[in-house]
C-alpha cells in the first residue's frame, strides 16, 4: 500500500479531543493526555505527528504553540500544524520554534497575499494549505463560515505560486469514519499531478487506506480511527515503513 499515514492530534485547552463534521457542539474529549499521545506515536516508529490549535482556530491565534513546540522537541517528532495563523510573524515563529510545517486554512483564503508570502519566505516545503469543505465549497473559521470560494478557484489561485501541499478535509465525512471522499482527492490528483494531497476525514479501516492509494494519494491524517480503536498505531507503522521502501 502506497500511502503515508500520519496521526492527527486536535487540541482544545491542552486536551486531545475529536470533532464530527467539525462540530463544535458535537466535542469528544477523550482520557489520554497529549505527551501520552506523543509518546505512543514516536514509539510506535512514527516521524510525524499533525495537530491543530482548535482554540487558535476558533480565536484566529495560535493560543497552544509553545506546548507543541515543547512536544516536538520533547519526543522527536516532526509537527504539521495549523490553527488561528493570521500573520507571517506568527508562521516565523512557529518554525522557528521547530514546528515543521505551518497549516494555514482561512488566512489563506482571504488574504492570499499573505500566504503567497508565506510560500515565497518560507519556501513550499514548510508552508501547507488547508482546504476544508462542504461540497465543493471552502469553509472557514474553524469550519463555520461560508467563503464563497470552490476548491478548485482556490487551488488555482496558489498552484502557479509554487504551491506543493494541500490538506484537503471533507467536512461531512471528519469523524465518521465511513470513508474518505476518495473520488474528490482522486480526481483532483489527477488535474494537479504536481500537487502533494493530503487527505483527511472519514478514515475508519485498512481498506479505506487501500481505495486512497488506489486513487494515487500519496498521504492521509487520520485521528478517531485511533482514539476509538478502529485501527492501531502498530498497524499504521507498518503502512509507512512499507511506504518508505
Amino acid at each position: 500500500m502506497n500511502i503515508k499515514v500520519i496521526p492527527a492530534i486536535d487540541l482544545i485547552g491542552g486536551r486531545c479531543v475529536r470533532l464530527h463534521k467539525g462540530r463544535f457542539e458535537e466535542l469528544t474529549t477523550y482520557d489520554v493526555p497529549v505527551h501520552e499521545m506523543f509518546s505512543l506515536i514516536a514509539g510506535a516508529g512514527f516521524k510525524r505527528v499533525h495537530v491543530v490549535d482548535l482554540d487558535g482556530a476558533r480565536i484566529g491565534e495560535p493560543l497552544q504553540l509553545e506546548l507543541i513546540a515543547g512536544l516536538s522537541k520533547q519526543f522527536g517528532l516532526e509537527v504539521q500544524s495549523g490553527g488561528g495563523y493570521r500573520n507571517i510573524h506568527q508562521v516565523a515563529r512557529a518554525l522557528d520554534l521547530g514546528i515543521s510545517a505551518v497549516i494555514i486554512g482561512s488566512a489563506a483564503v482571504r488574504n492570499p497575499q499573505f500566504f503567497t508570502q508565506c510560500l515565497e519566505r518560507f519556501g513550499s516545503d514548510r508552508i501547507i494549505l488547508a482546504a476544508d469543505v462542504d461540497g465543493n465549497q471552502v469553509k472557514v473559521s474553524a469550519w463555520e463560515e461560508e467563503s464563497g470560494q470552490t476548491l478548485e478557484k482556490l487551488l488555482e489561485t496558489f498552484v502557479p505560486q509554487g504551491l506543493i501541499y494541500v490538506l484537503i478535509t471533507d467536512i461531512q465525512r471528519d469523524g465518521t469514519m465511513k470513508g474518505p471522499a476518495t473520488v474528490l482527492y482522486g480526481d483532483l490528483q489527477a488535474r494537479y499531478p504536481g500537487l502533494e494531497i493530503i487527505a483527511s476525514g472519514g478514515v475508519g479501516q485498512l481498506t479505506h487506506l487501500e481505495l486512497l492509494a488506489e486513487a494515487g494519494i500519496r498521504a492521509v491524517v487520520l485521528g478517531k480511527a485511533l482514539y476509538e480503536n478502529k485501527l492501531t498505531l502498530e498497524q499504521l507503522s507498518g503502512i509507512n515503513k512499507a511506504y518508505a521502501g
